[in-house]
């Protein structure tokens, strides 16, 4: 097996069959990665190359995207994901933290990157007719570039903040190439199917289960941006066989109206993470193909995969090392015990973290944050921060997140961010963010209790309006309830204790406001 990404991208080099494809467009392997080389060498010539050449990319899943991502593979360079949600200076402290010497954009997204220190990154827009003379002018050959070794760093991809702000984990090329093969021999993929990729190409998930997984078996990319009302059409446009999905994709595309010719398509396998059984079951049925549904992080020490025999409600058995512990006492917690209705009687001893027992497992750490990978590696073993319990028979059910970090449609947010930006509103003079389940999916829903000034009044209206003209927040971040509240249960040294919150969840009789699925309009809820 090819242990770099590098490796894996030369084996198709002469390959005269489709690599890219893109609306109509259509690269061959040959051009693609000529394409690819070309920008790397001018990457190259524009870098400092006694500093770490790491290159970030921040724009939507394109050509211009996967020809980044691959230009760092073949040149020997570090591609940095930029989350397209960020604002400000959370924006401007992604791109420092990684020490960008260079970030590639668009028109599309280059005006979000004004007035910001990125630590002087150079800013190149892709979309500008200088970029593209360049590239026009640059060798599409790989000669000169570094060989690859296994644990080279292939990417940096952000976490999306699990302690406060997100952390750059190193993805190794041992480990995207690992990814790639197992994926790619376990569903049988060869240079005739093609990788539907509307997963952010920034994200874990669309580089470990699409991009690795169109490197190893020298599949087309098709990269797109997830819709739900597009998804039928340009899978049957690319005929597209696989696609990688992370959250709660299955279920929006459940929500859209069956329609009698859906099981024609091309479509063999969908994998990815967080689905609920039902919208897997349900979307096998609908679009009669396989969907194989995992449990992983970015930082890859913790893994878990369904088996057929999986029970409802669990996300499978876990590689070996993988156990729930007591953070406290740093041993097992003893395995869930249900009773006839299937309810755990035994919550409060059987919810632990999940942890790696033996070490970091795929985990090669966080960049330039020594302090933060320490704290996950706590004793010799990885601690996730993810809740959960374990039944007799070693299967996981995940539980939620530990205090201040949720889950929301695959991403990880941050409360106390959140809860910055909220108390910029002159009506409010608490905030509390926090999980509650989603009915729909593993994972939470944001919660908020907001309590007001005295005198102040917040209408639906009110917060949308405050909401949109924060630079600084991201899309994901927009509670979907809230709570206005007259107080806050708090400890004796008024810290507010959310797990009553969390627990009450919109059993109250305080006003609340919601916005649906898919918008961010606020409608009082009756």
């Amino acid at each position: 097996m090819s242990d770099t990404v590098q490796a894996l991208l030369l084996q198709h080099a002469e390959r005269d069959t489709p690599g890219l494809k893109y609306g109509d467009q259509v690269w061959s392997w040959r051009d693609y990665l000529g394409e690819s080389a070309a920008r790397a060498h001018v990457l190259h010539a524009m870098a400092d190359p006694v500093r770490p050449v790491h290159v970030g990319v921040l724009m939507e899943n394109s050509p211009e995207m996967a020809m980044a991502i691959a230009a760092g593979a073949l040149g020997g360079h570090v591609t940095v994901g930029i989350n397209t949600t960020r604002r400000g200076e959370s924006l401007a402290a992604d791109v420092r933290r990684a020490d960008c010497q260079i970030l590639l954009t668009d028109h599309r997204h280059l005006g979000l990157l004004g007035g910001l220190d990125l630590g002087g990154a150079t800013v190149v827009d892709t979309d500008d007719v200088d970029w593209r003379e360049r590239v026009a002018g640059a060798p599409r050959g790989t000669a000169g570039f570094p060989t690859v070794d296994a644990m080279d760093t292939f990417m940096l991809i952000f976490t999306s903040g699990t302690s406060g702000e997100p952390k750059a984990v190193r993805v190794a090329n041992f480990m995207a190439a690992m990814s790639g093969a197992t994926l790619a021999d376990k569903f049988d993929l060869t240079t005739e199917d093609i990788v539907y990729s509307s997963m952010p190409m920034f994200h874990s998930n669309a580089v470990l289960a699409g991009y690795a997984v169109h490197a190893r078996a020298g599949a087309a990319l098709a990269p797109a941006k997830f819709s739900a009302s597009r998804f039928l059409s340009d899978l049957r446009h690319y005929g597209a066989t696989y696609i990688n999905y992370v959250g709660k994709p299955l279920a929006y595309l459940l929500a859209t109206p069956e329609q009698p010719d859906d099981r024609d398509n091309p479509l063999r396998v969908a994998f990815g993470n967080e689905a609920s059984d039902r919208d897997i079951e349900e979307f096998a049925r609908r679009f009669d193909c396989t969907v194989w549904d995992g449990f992983g992080s970015t930082e890859t020490a913790v893994i878990i995969t369904r088996t057929d025999d999986t029970p409802a409600g669990s996300i499978g058995q876990p590689f070996d090392g993988v156990a729930v512990y007591d953070r406290d006492t740093r041993t097992e917690c003893p395995r869930a015990v249900f009773d006839d209705l299937g309810r755990v009687t035994n919550l409060d001893k059987a919810v632990g973290e999940l942890v790696n027992t033996t070490g970091a497992g795929f985990f090669a750490g966080y960049y330039n944050d020594e302090q933060a990978t320490s704290e996950r590696l706590d004793g010799g073993m990885y601690w996730s921060g993810d809740l959960a319990y374990r039944d007799e028979a070693g299967f996981i059910y995940l539980a939620g997140r530990t205090d201040d970090w949720l889950r929301v449609d695959g991403e990880n947010l941050a409360a106390a961010p959140i809860e910055r930006v909220l108390l910029r509103h002159d009506a409010i003079s608490q905030a509390a963010v926090y999980g509650v389940p989603d009915a729909d999916a593993p994972g939470d829903q944001l919660m908020c209790a907001l309590v007001l000034r005295d005198g102040a009044t917040l209408t639906p209206a009110d917060l949308q309006e405050f909401l949109n003209a924060q630079p600084d927040l991201s899309p994901k971040a927009w509670p979907k309830i809230v709570r206005i509240a007259t107080d806050l249960p708090t400890t004796a040294t008024n810290k507010v204790l959310k797990r009553e919150l969390r627990a009450q969840g919109t059993e109250t009789t305080d006003p609340l406001f919601a916005r649906s699925e898919r918008d961010h309009v606020y409608r009082p809820e009756p």
